[in-house]
């Protein structure tokens, strides 16, 4: 819970509106019902176990942009389950700082930022004029 209120507050301070917190797969199907984010982070790990993947599934069916945020980035099938990429814990407030500025440009179109350090981009991910696209 630490984690998410450190992550909620660095995407606030980006500039960006959080609109949920969720620690289960139920309760982040619940807030993309009430409102429709226009990103997500996912831990693999919640509440109910492992489920952040299946979490990450139903984003990309709902056609969510979103990022893994794990300990262990291994762990996410090599599919990236169609995230953007992966940012791996521990990570430094700089390094957070850096993906969000990304992933916000990646979200607007822009496909010629640098690609920061802290975020690993799904291999079958391409950053296209208006967003990426997984092969």
């Amino acid at each position: 819970m630490l984690l998410a209120m450190e992550l909620e507050s660095e995407v606030e301070l980006a500039g960006h509106h959080v609109t949920a917190t969720a620690m289960s797969r139920s309760q982040a199907r619940e807030a993309v019902s009430i409102e429709r984010p226009e990103f997500a982070f996912v831990d693999i790990q919640l509440q109910d176990g492992p489920t952040g993947i299946d979490v990450g599934r139903d984003l990309a069916d709902e056609g969510i942009p979103f990022v893994f945020v794990s300990g262990n980035i291994k762990k996410i099938p090599n599919d990236f389950v169609g995230a953007l990429g992966a940012i791996e814990k521990p990570y430094t407030v700089a390094g957070m700082k850096s993906a969000i500025a990304y992933i916000s440009g990646v979200i607007e179109g822009r496909s010629d930022l640098p690609l920061p350090a802290s975020l690993v981009l799904a291999e079958d991910v391409e950053i296209i004029r208006g967003g990426y696209r997984v092969s």
